[in-house]
């Protein structure tokens, strides 16, 4: 009977290592990104939001 060419701890490495992979890419071209964006609209919002109840920035009109 011929034998396989990869063990069954061969074959669940490869499996964790295409998962690992997989989060990785996932990790730094999708959640990272998507987090910057988010907070940096959250920031922006926040500021718009403060900005209109305490008056834009600057020295008082005359």
């Amino acid at each position: 009977m011929p034998e396989t060419d990869a063990s069954p701890q061969d074959r669940d490495a490869r499996t964790v290592k295409k998962r690992e992979l997989r989060t990785f890419l996932f990790t730094c071209f999708i959640l990272f990104p998507g987090l910057a964006v988010a907070f940096v609209g959250a920031f922006g919002f926040a500021v718009w939001i403060l900005q209109m109840i305490f008056g834009p920035p600057g020295p008082p009109g005359a």
